[in-house]
């Protein structure tokens, strides 16, 4: 696998998916339009050739960067879009967290947590879009180390490592109420059960923290229906 390919954008169609939360006991049905995610979570390289730093604690090229805050994944999104030519989707402040994010831009982002469930889920209905083993690392098969992306099937809009290898940030905030700024984790990750390595899993962090199993991947907004794959 070269570094185009784990840079490859998937198109997602429009759709709707429902979000619940297990503190709340609430659901909540949100619409999603149609936009592009990542096929893989954001590799090292990648990380590497954009920002010219290296924060994982393990090394190598094709290992999803982890170590990273969602502040770094989000300064990471505009610099990408810079390398690439595209508006940036974030403008981010000189002190503070009053951060802005531009829905009309055509740059990188970080995927809204229905958009994440949404691409995760792919169309199918039940926890996993297929057997564990096939299709993610987590602490059962994993050796209790992450692992190159792309090994694993991916689900059938081609996304790979939607669940395990690595926790991935979201845009929103996980409950302002309870928890502040912390922001939303979904997918689970090398060290976790079975049962943190579902679709409709929430986890929530510090934006300013950086832990070894948590990384992401990007997004982008604009795509017109009739590109997405239907």
């Amino acid at each position: 696998m070269n570094a185009t390919a784990e840079h490859k954008m998937i198109a997602v169609p429009s759709g709707q998916v429902t979000l619940s939360d297990r503190r709340t006991q609430r659901s909540w049905a949100v619409g999603v339009p149609a936009y592009e995610i990542g096929a893989f979570p954001v590799t090292q390289e990648l990380y590497a050739r954009i920002t010219d730093l290296r924060p994982s604690t393990s090394t190598g090229d094709r290992l999803p960067v982890e170590g990273v805050s969602w502040w770094d994944a989000v300064r990471f999104c505009n610099a990408l879009s810079e390398r690439e030519g595209l508006t940036p989707a974030y403008r981010l402040p000189p002190r503070g967290e009053d951060i802005e994010w531009d829905a009309s831009a055509d740059g990188y982002r970080l995927p809204t947590e229905a958009e994440w469930e949404h691409a995760c889920r792919a169309g199918t209905a039940g926890p996993r879009y297929g057997p564990l083993d096939d299709i993610a690392w987590y602490r059962g098969n994993s050796h209790e180390r992450i692992h190159e992306v792309g090994r694993k099937g991916p689900n059938p809009w081609g996304l790979y490592d939607m669940l395990g290898d690595v926790w991935e940030w979201c845009w929103d905030i996980y409950d302002a109420q309870v928890y502040g700024s912390y922001r939303v984790l979904r997918g689970g990750g090398w060290f976790d059960e079975h049962w943190s390595c579902r679709a409709s899993v929430r986890r929530r962090s510090h934006p300013t923290f950086r832990v070894d199993d948590v990384g992401f991947r990007v997004a982008r907004s604009g795509l017109l229906e009739g590109d997405a794959r239907s």
